[in-house]
């Protein structure tokens, strides 16, 4: 079954369809533009209806990126997962650094310990059936790092938290 061309919106139906797509929840210039061409907008209308409500205030990516950040590090990601998922929706370096210059470093560890603490029963019913607590321990190591946590913050806190290393042999039997 094959769709039917896409129509192309005109300058006044553009702007509508960002009206719509900013009452439903906050975007970046970059995620706007993007939708705006999927659904229908010319390359230069998408960018001067992105730059006329950037303009405007009704777009910000430097609050996008900061409310980003309070929200998904509450949830407990780390700094280089947040930095990634900004990056890829197309926020500017300079504003990640300043949005990730927001969160305290100081409970960086006990936010990594609290995710482990929650992650660690469902591992260990793993070790019940292999028998191997150094596996269960790189495999939280692991989970914490895809979570953003920095390699030294992981391995100490998977350590901590199963008391055994959490070294590389992930594969061992």
């Amino acid at each position: 079954m094959t769709r039917p061309p896409r129509r192309t919106l005109d300058e006044r139906a553009t702007r509508l369809a960002a009206a719509d797509l900013l009452s439903r929840k906050p975007w970046t210039r970059a995620d706007l533009a993007v939708r705006l061409r999927r659904r229908g907008a010319p390359a230069e209308t998408a960018m001067a209806i992105v730059a006329d409500l950037s303009a405007r205030g009704h777009l910000d990516d430097a609050a996008f990126a900061q409310n980003w950040v309070a929200v998904r590090s509450a949830r407990g990601y780390g700094a280089a997962r947040l930095r990634t998922e900004l990056r890829a929706r197309g926020v500017a370096t300079a504003l990640i650094d300043a949005a990730l210059a927001t969160v305290r470093d100081d409970g960086v560890d006990e936010r990594a310990r609290e995710i482990a603490r929650r992650r660690l029963p469902a591992l260990q019913r793993l070790e019940a059936r292999t028998g191997s607590g150094a596996r269960v321990a790189a495999r939280l190591r692991d989970y914490l790092m895809r979570r953003g946590y920095s390699g030294s913050i992981a391995t100490r806190v998977a350590r901590e938290v199963t008391g055994v290393s959490a070294g590389t042999e992930t594969d061992a039997p």
